[in-house]
């Protein structure tokens, strides 16, 4: 199966609302990057989705609930982006949007830049934090530019 072109469904049983919802992850087309380009201007106004980087989309019930996206440079991708919708947290599906990049995206090329009180978060799906020193001289300027305007980032690569 093409990694890239495989789509993924999932129906969870959400004890605390007690309700079925059907989760489904897919790659989003170019052409409809409108789509979560409002969804960031909403929820995560910093985040700018482009044409060229690789978007997967959680869809819950019919509608995004998630994205996450994948930024090229140089021969390594950057983690970027990731967005559940507020209404949608709490319930497993950033967990879940990561199990299904693991499964069928992630390799040892990927990197991310955690906030801090996210590291857990993303240690749970694989990725291990490194020392700056350890990123590859084109990720490492970018980081070390996010850290020097006052972001709290940890450096994490995705190992599995």
């Amino acid at each position: 199966m093409d990694k890239l072109n495989s789509r993924h469904s999932t129906t969870d049983n959400y004890s605390k609302q007690e309700e079925m919802w059907q989760l489904q992850f897919d790659i989003l087309p170019p052409i409809k990057l409108p789509l979560i380009k409002r969804m960031y201007k909403e929820h995560y106004p910093s985040a700018k989705a482009r044409k060229d980087e690789l978007c997967v989309i959680g869809t819950l019930d019919g509608q995004i609930s998630a994205v996450v996206r994948f930024k090229n440079i140089d021969v390594y991708r950057l983690l970027t982006g990731m967005l559940v919708l507020p209404e949608n947290q709490k319930k497993g599906i950033g967990s879940q949007l990561l199990n299904y990049c693991s499964e069928n995206i992630l390799n040892n090329q990927d990197y991310c830049f955690a906030y801090a009180h996210l590291e857990p978060f993303y240690a749970r799906h694989g990725f291990h934090s490194i020392m700056t020193e350890e990123l590859p001289i084109a990720l490492m300027q970018r980081f070390e530019r996010y850290v020097s305007s006052g972001k709290d980032l940890i450096p994490m690569r995705y190992l599995g």
